[in-house]
C-alpha cells in the first residue's frame, strides 16, 4: 500500500520540538499544541524515541491514547532504544551536538538489529498508549549521525531493522515502514536493494525551499521510478523559514540567512507568506505525500493550515523560478 493511500491529508504534525530540541518546552504548551493539531483536522502524528529519549512520544501519547485509534495515523522510528537508566556522560550526536540537552535522562542505545528493533516498537507503543503504529521508519543511518561509519549502521539496519519491519508489514502488523533520515544516499541505497523495499521514506531537510537540488538529482526519479513516497520532514529548514535562526539543526550561516533574506524579499512583493511557499513549495513534487512540519505552540499549527491552503499567485512562482531561487527542475504548484 502507497503512502499516499494510508494518509489522511497533506498535512501532518512533526512532534521533534515536543522532545526539548534546543530549549525545554512547558509541559502545557506542548499538550496543548497537540491538541491544537486535533483541532485543526491535523490526523497523520510522527514520532520517534530519540526526540528528547522518549519525551516526545510521551507527550503526543497523553493526548492521542484518548482519541480514537482508528481515526488518526502514527508514524514512529526504530534505531534507538531507551532505557530506565539515566546518563551520566554527554551525549553524542554527532554534527547535531546538543539538540536534546534538554529532554528526557535517559539513557539511549544506538542499535538497528532485529531484536533492538522490537524492544523499541514495544517503548514506543507504551510511552505513546497505544496498541500499534501504521508506519514505522528506520531513523538515522546516514552520514550526519555516523560520518563514515554510516555504511556499516546501514548494513545493521539492512540485516535487521529492515527484514524485521519487512515482516511485520506482510503480517499486517504494521501498514508500511521506510527510512527516516536527513541525507539521501541511504535512501538511494534501499532503493537499490532487490529486497526488503520499503513502501516510502521520510526526507527531512533535504526537500525544502533552500535545499533541493541534491534530492531531484538522484532520489526523487529513483522513488518515482519505483512508485516510493516521501514524506516531507523539516520544511522551514530546522525553522529558519519561519521567523527562527536554525538551519541543519545549528545557528543559520550568513549565506543562508542572505538567502531567506531574498525569499523574504520576494515573498513580500507578491504578498504571499514565507510558511505558505515552503509548505506548498514541498509538496508540489509528484513523489511527496505529506508533510509535517513541528510546532510548540498552538497558534503555530493554526498558521500552518493557513499556509497550506494560501492562494500563491502564479506570478511568485515564476519569479521564483526566474531568480534562482529554486532549480530549473524542480516541480513548481502553478
Amino acid at each position: 500500500m502507497s503512502l499516499k493511500e494510508i494518509l489522511p491529508g497533506r498535512l501532518g504534525f512533526g512532534t521533534a520540538p515536543l522532545g526539548n530540541m534546543f530549549r525545554a518546552i512547558p509541559e502545557e504548551d506542548a499538550l496543548a499544541t497537540v491538541e491544537a493539531a486535533w483541532d485543526q483536522g491535523i490526523r497523520f502524528y510522527d514520532t520517534a524515541p530519540f526526540y528528547g529519549a522518549g519525551l516526545a512520544e510521551e507527550r503526543l501519547g497523553k493526548v492521542l491514547s484518548g482519541k480514537p485509534r482508528d481515526s488518526y495515523v502514527l508514524s514512529s522510528k526504530v534505531g534507538r532504544v531507551i532505557l530506565d537508566e539515566h546518563e551520566t556522560a554527554t551525549p553524542d550526536f554527532g554534527e547535531k551536538g546538543g539538540l536534546f540537552e534538554h529532554g528526557n535522562p535517559n539513557k539511549v542505545l544506538h542499535e538497528w538489529t532485529a531484536e533492538a528493533t522490537e524492544r523499541s516498537i514495544e517503548g514506543s507503543l507504551k510511552r505513546l498508549g497505544v496498541d500499534r503504529l501504521d508506519i514505522v521508519w528506520v531513523h538515522d543511518i546516514a552520514q550526519d549521525f555516523h560520518g563514515d561509519a554510516w555504511v556499516g549502521k546501514f548494513e545493521e539496519a539492512r540485516t535487521g531493522a529492515f527484514r524485521v519491519l519487512d515482516r511485520l508489514r506482510d503480517e499486517g502488523v504494521i501498514k508500511a515502514w521506510g527510512l527516516g533520515v536527513n541525507r539521501t544516499e541511504p535512501i538511494e541505497l534501499t532503493l537499490a536493494l532487490d529486497e526488503p523495499r520499503p513502501d516510502g521514506f521520510l526526507l527531512a531537510g533535504r526537500y525544502t525551499l533552500l535545499d533541493h537540488a541534491h534530492a531531484l538529482g538522484r532520489l526523487l526519479p529513483m522513488a518515482q521510478e519505483r512508485n516510493v513516497d516521501m514524506v516531507v520532514g523539516g520544511p522551514y529548514s530546522s525553522g529558519v523559514l519561519a521567523g527562527g535562526t536554525h538551519f541543519e539543526y545549528q545557528q543559520a550561516p550568513p549565506e543562508i540567512v542572505e538567502r531567506v533574506g531574498r525569499l523574504k524579499a520576494l515573498t513580500e512583493r507578491h504578498g504571499v507568506s514565507i510558511k505558505a511557499a515552503a509548505l506548498q513549495f514541498s509538496l508540489a513534487h509528484p513523489a511527496a505525500a505529506a508533510v509535517i512540519p513541528g510546532a510548540t505552540r498552538p497558534s503555530r499549527i493554526a498558521e500552518d493550515t493557513v499556509a497550506l491552503n494560501e492562494d500563491i499567485p502564479a506570478a511568485f512562482w515564476a519569479e521564483l523560478r526566474e531568480s534562482g531561487l529554486v532549480g530549473a527542475d524542480a516541480p513548481l504548484p502553478a
